[in-house]
């Protein structure tokens, strides 16, 4: 829906593989504003396939967003899956910066499943006294944080296939769109949901495919891993399990949700079971973090379209000894307080989206 109309502002583009959401902000004093914001449940192949005909269809949501929505800006700020992202952080020597590419690269090629040829490399210094630079040599003092100690620098790098990248490109050109960044969704989620919270945090984006599970140390992604599970998967099952159409077990799914204790019901125990996917694999990746001797995790925030199962918070304190909670990406946004109630029931499947269009506001 259009709110205000405003020449200049940012569109954050998240392309789902179920639903494409959009959220206009534009800057107001160091705040985002929001000016408008859609999204369309619709199925997309084009993460998955570079056809003519998948690029398209996604072009034309969009524009029937847009033009539903009012928008009228044309700098977008979109995310790469994070599935599809290799991400790793680098232990380097000090060195003078005019090595550090050719390093990068050197250790990048030891890690990286496919070769830097097809990849897309980024990367960003995590510790440096003076300044943090990108591959390009760009100085960014806001990306720079307390890591590592004195004797070596720590990089964070990102290397994305560039089919992948050139699929985007190739959307928002169609679209008449100009690209500001393509970025990680997780870093878009630190943005709307921890802001300048530099406190160690588990982030759960549980979406309708899969679920992106990152740990946030000093509000950086440290740790990212994803599993193909999702709210979909529990409908399914709920619709095998007891022979019904998506629709009806959608249904039920959110009037039932998790249940905090046992229960003789078939229903709970279909979705606990397919939940137990989730727990061990949050189990899993705190194990791993924890062996890594890092500051211990405060707390876990939930997003995606599926954090509002009921009961899921409290269920996975249960399951994990860990607060929970639902991250709220409004609220650092500035909107009219009319919407507040229409905002808080799409608030998690938003989180991404409203990051993204906050990049070059925050």
């Amino acid at each position: 829906m259009g709110l205000f109309n405003k020449k200049e502002s940012y569109l954050g583009i998240d392309i789902g593989t179920s639903s494409i959401k959009v959220s206009e902000f534009r800057n107001e004093e160091g705040r985002p504003r929001l000016l408008s914001y859609g999204f369309v449940e619709q199925p997309s192949e084009v993460l998955k396939s570079d056809s003519p005909e998948a690029i398209q269809q996604v072009v034309t949501t969009l524009l029937g967003v847009f033009k539903k929505g009012h928008m009228q800006s044309r700098k977008v700020v979109s995310a790469l899956p994070s599935y599809a992202v290799f991400t790793s952080i680098l232990s380097l020597p000090v060195m003078p910066k005019k090595d550090l590419y050719s390093a990068i690269r050197w250790e990048a090629k030891k890690i990286v499943p496919m070769s830097l040829d097809e990849m897309v490399l980024d990367w960003r210094l995590l510790h440096d006294p003076e300044e943090a630079t990108d591959e390009k040599g760009k100085k960014s003092k806001k990306d720079q944080i307390s890591s590592g100690g004195p004797k070596n620098t720590r990089v964070l790098i990102t290397a994305a296939p560039k089919n992948l990248v050139k699929r985007y490109i190739d959307i928002f050109k169609l679209a008449e769109l100009e690209i500001v960044s393509l970025e990680t969704e997780s870093f878009a989620l630190v943005r709307s949901l921890l802001g300048r919270d530099n406190s160690t945090v588990m982030v759960v984006d549980i979406g309708a495919i899969a679920t992106e599970i990152s740990v946030i140390l000093d509000g950086i992604p440290f740790l990212n891993r994803s599993i193909d599970v999702g709210g979909e998967t529990i409908t399914k099952s709920i619709a095998n399990s007891l022979n019904i159409d998506a629709e009806r077990a959608e249904q039920i799914k959110r009037d039932f949700g998790v249940m905090s204790g046992p229960s003789t019901s078939q229903i709970p125990r279909v979705i606990e079971f397919v939940m137990q996917n989730i727990v061990n694999e949050i189990r899993y990746i705190l194990s791993m973090y924890q062996n890594q001797g890092e500051k211990p995790i405060e707390k876990i925030v939930l997003s995606g379209g599926s954090a509002f199962l009921p009961n899921l918070p409290s269920y996975l304190e249960q399951m994990i000894k860990l607060k929970c909670y639902i991250g709220d990406p409004w609220a650092r946004v500035v909107y009219p307080v009319e919407l507040k109630p229409v905002l808080d029931e799409i608030g998690p499947r938003f989180a991404v989206a409203n990051g993204l269009a906050m990049r070059e506001i925050v």
